[in-house]
């Protein structure tokens, strides 16, 4: 039952172009080539100099703006033009050794290494690196020099929490491995690296815990990244939408987050991360309905505060879901089912309205989901005014205008607060979309058409797999021992197995027997 691969077409990553072609022993061919592959770009620098008293003529190729040109200055050029000793050629018994010589005395740099084609040769250089020549040797240095700049580390702007770590992703990938090392200091904390994409060659790496991971849920991952095969991937999102089980489903069926304290916490927890280079948001799989449904807070207050805030956390997901759509069935099919004070004062405020419940529901809706939008969209002090006063002004505008009732504005009102209450912001998304699922249904056939599409929701929901895991586990199929964390938290102390439904290699998590 557990990782099944989902059908799909095999692909591969042969796309690329791939200069396999070898390097030269002439100095002057093998720079002439590397400006040809490049199409001869203003930022390429290529350095000729002299190196010992025979004058050895070498030369380095970088990019500038992806290189620390202070290292290249101190580290490189600085000891092999002045601090060089005499290297005589013919004293080293092979060409190689002389590149080894120069890389063990001369080059103060911990990461060197040597290549002989030209396609290990242009995909360094693109990656910051420097390349060292010498004339006369097919081969050659590759220095890594890279100094990319990138953005500080900031506070998460999108899963924002009271308590916990003010850290977050950057775009740069080994700034965000450093932030899971800082977090696991684990030897078995292994981050193995992929390139992705035919013509951006971006760096991907899968990070898991050795020895807790369940080696089929790895595999299955791994076999999934391997089919990637597309020119560019600018953001995790691809890669979400690439390896996914079911593309027809309007669940996420991943996790991305900024924070480094929730990916750690997964990690542990026996789940895999994937990071990948220009982009603050990493993926965790595999993903379920109820860990969309967890923050990081909930762990750092006491399990009474976490257990509250999840409860009302699945209240708010009904109220986003269903609020509207109750609305719609009880005032168009089934007014008896209303109390009879609220139901003449519902239709007080309907007296005179130019449209059906249904229509009313619908422009409300559509409006405020413009509003967030737009207020996402324009500049932060301009946005959070047009989404809390804009919202307010039409509200009032529609009502005085005869066009809603009051009451529909403060249903839609409350659904919009629910909504803004879930972690996940993909998740809140899908919520938003079934939404307008449930609303039609309740217009054509009342509180039947609600029940009709929960249960079709719910028959996707038990069918749907996240690599291989039930979308809906541990609801069902149903693992007791993960109910200490679903709805409700225990307290730390008696959460001491990982979760079984991962099947992880090492159960426990706290080093004592389960008395529960």
């Amino acid at each position: 039952m557990f990782f099944r691969s989902p059908k799909r077409k095999k692909q591969n990553n042969q796309g690329q172009e791939n200069f396999t072609t070898g390097l030269y022993n002439s100095l002057e061919l093998n720079i002439e080539n590397i400006k040809k592959i490049l199409d001869q770009p203003d930022d390429l620098v290529t350095r000729k100099f002299a190196i010992g008293e025979n004058g050895h003529t070498c030369a380095i190729v970088y990019i500038d703006g992806l290189t620390d040109t202070k290292v290249i200055n101190d580290e490189i050029m600085k000891n092999l033009q002045i601090e060089l000793e005499e290297v005589d050629k013919s004293s080293v018994q092979s060409d190689a050794a002389l590149l080894d010589k120069l890389s063990r005395q001369f080059i103060s740099i911990s990461n060197v290494k040597k290549v002989k084609t030209l396609d290990d040769l242009s995909l360094a250089i693109l990656s910051g690196d420097t390349a060292l020549f010498v004339d006369g040797i097919d081969q050659l240095l590759l220095i890594d020099t890279k100094n990319w700049k990138s953005r500080n580390i900031e506070e998460p702007v999108s899963e924002g929490t009271i308590r916990g770590p003010r850290d977050g992703f950057t775009e740069n990938i080994r700034t965000n491995t450093m932030l899971l090392r800082r977090r696991i200091r684990d030897a078995n904390l292994r981050f193995k690296s992929y390139q992705i994409g035919r013509r951006s060659r971006k760096s991907l790496i899968v990070s898991y815990i050795d020895g807790v991971v369940h080696p089929n849920l790895l595999k299955e991952v791994n076999r999934r990244l391997e089919t990637i095969d597309v020119d560019d991937a600018p953001e995790s999102g691809y890669i979400e939408q690439w390896i996914e089980d079911n593309f027809l489903s309007p669940f996420p069926q991943m996790q991305n987050t900024e924070r480094p304290d929730k990916v750690a916490a997964a990690l542990t927890e026996g789940k895999i991360a994937i990071i990948l280079d220009g982009t603050p948001f990493v993926l965790i799989a595999p993903a379920t309905f109820g860990s969309m449904m967890h923050s990081p807070e909930d762990y750092y207050e006491r399990w009474m505060i976490g257990s509250l805030l999840r409860v009302l956390r699945y209240f708010a997901a009904f109220l986003a879901v269903f609020l509207p759509a109750l609305y719609i069935a009880l005032v168009s099919y089934h007014p008896g089912l209303i109390p009879s004070k609220l139901a003449f004062s519902i239709a007080a405020t309907r007296e005179g309205l130019p449209f059906p419940a249904v229509i009313e529901a619908l422009l409300m809706e559509i409006t405020m989901e413009l509003l967030r939008e737009a207020g996402i969209r324009l500049p932060k002090p301009i946005g959070q005014t047009i989404g809390i006063v804009g919202g307010l002004v039409i509200g009032e505008a529609a009502v005085s205008a005869g066009i809603v009732s009051p009451v529909m504005v403060i249903i839609v009102a409350v659904t919009a607060i629910a909504s803004f209450s879930l972690p996940s912001y993909s998740f809140a998304i899908s919520i938003r979309m079934l939404r307008f699922g449930f609303m039609i249904a309740a217009a054509f056939f009342g509180l039947y058409g609600i029940i009709l599409a929960y249960i079709m929701v719910n028959i996707h929901i038990v069918n749907l797999k996240s690599f291989g895991i039930p979308y809906s586990t541990p609801f069902a199929p149903a693992f007791k021992g993960d109910w200490k964390d679903l709805v409700l938290r225990v307290p730390i102390t008696m959460m001491n197995r990982r979760p079984k439904f991962l099947q992880t290699e090492d159960e426990k998590r706290i080093d004592k027997e389960d008395k529960s």
